[in-house]
């Protein structure tokens, strides 16, 4: 999943990124209204979380701006303005939650994992293909009932294959999927992701391999004996 922040706290966005990346998603953060526009314009995201006091505009307003336009992102607006009035004017603008600053990370991380389940990108919970079923929520990997240990950037290169299962994924989709503004993957680097993935699964009844489309990208393809 790849987070989008628009938070004009310098350092509230340097936590909340470092709190997003350990729990294994991607994340871009910017600190105007007029940034985050521009952003979701030019990059698909799963989640906006949006600060209201924003230096440029209102939060509000952009909120209501971006539903008026029918922009379906999820949005967890993130913010001082706690009252229950408030929460209430966010809400009815188009926020699909409301945390109210100061808040602990792990509330933070739930909320998220719950929007999760309820956005259309993740609307099947388990992804299965051949044997392989990864729960989205969850993170979790399991073949043949075994768990299948992975680091969040093999977790997020495998989900976007069992998502295009059966299908090829193009390897500038796979980069773009895998980075960050400022952190862009290589092609080299994706090719060393896939090779890593690999050697996870291998060894387990999958039941699928990672194929090697050349010059085009990756399909999750499964074995038939």
């Amino acid at each position: 999943m790849r987070i989008l922040l628009i938070e004009d706290s310098a350092r509230l966005r340097e936590l909340l990124c470092e709190t997003i990346r350990d729990a294994g998603w991607k994340i871009d953060a910017f600190a105007t209204a007029q940034e985050g526009r521009l952003t979701l314009e030019s990059a698909d995201y799963d989640l906006l979380l949006l600060d209201l006091g924003l230096p440029d505009e209102d939060g509000i307003d952009m909120l209501k701006s971006l539903r008026a336009a029918k922009v379906q992102i999820p949005v967890l607006v993130l913010t001082a303005r706690g009252a229950i009035d408030e929460r209430i004017i966010g809400l009815d603008a188009g926020a699909d939650d409301y945390l109210a600053k100061p808040f602990h990370n792990g509330e933070l991380i739930a909320r998220i994992r719950a929007l999760m389940r309820r956005a259309p990108v993740t609307t099947m919970p388990t992804l299965e293909f051949a044997a392989i079923q990864y729960e989205v929520a969850q993170r979790r990997l399991t073949c043949a009932g075994s768990e299948i240990a992975l680091t969040p950037s093999e977790k997020g290169l495998l989900e976007l294959l069992l998502r295009n299962g059966g299908t090829v994924v193009p390897k500038p989709k796979i980069e773009h999927a895998l980075s960050e503004f400022g952190d862009e993957k290589s092609s080299n680097a994706i090719e060393l992701a896939i090779s890593r993935l690999r050697k996870k699964l291998e060894g387990h009844p999958t039941g699928a391999v990672i194929e090697t489309i050349r010059g085009v990208g990756y399909m999750m393809r499964e074995v038939r004996d």
